[in-house]
Order: structure tokens, then sequence, then C-alpha cells
């Protein structure tokens, strides 16, 4: 149970002294470069999907036409 409580000292220590938190400007922009990351990859795969969806629903329209 002591090797339990060390570990915890240990890791709290090392949290406030040795780690070195990002700046309130820092974590701002960076959450913007992420947010609008995202939007566009949103963007560019709903424009993937859109475009493989019409040349498949044209594809298997053409192949009913065919042999209706």
């Amino acid at each position: 149970m002591s090797s339990l409580i060390d570990f915890i000292k240990g890791s709290y220590t090392e949290f406030t002294t040795k780690v070195e938190w990002p700046k309130w400007a820092e974590l701002q922009s960076s959450t913007v470069v992420v947010a609008v990351t995202s939007v566009l990859l949103a963007l560019f795969t709903f424009a993937v999907d859109t475009g493989f969806s019409t040349i498949i629903k044209n594809a298997v329209g053409s192949l009913i036409n065919m042999f209706n």
C-alpha cells in the first residue's frame, strides 16, 4: 500500500514541478487550429462521400437501365 501512496505523491510532484503546462494564449491558439482543422476535415469527408455516393448511384442506375 505504501508503494501506491509513494506513486501518487511522486506523480503529483511531477505534475506540479516538472511538467511545463501551456500558457492560456498558447492553449487558445491550439484549440482554434484543432477546431478549424476538424471542420475542414469534416467538409472534405462530406464532399468525398457525396461524390462517391453520386458516382455509385449513377453506375448502378446505368447497369439497371442496360438490363431493362
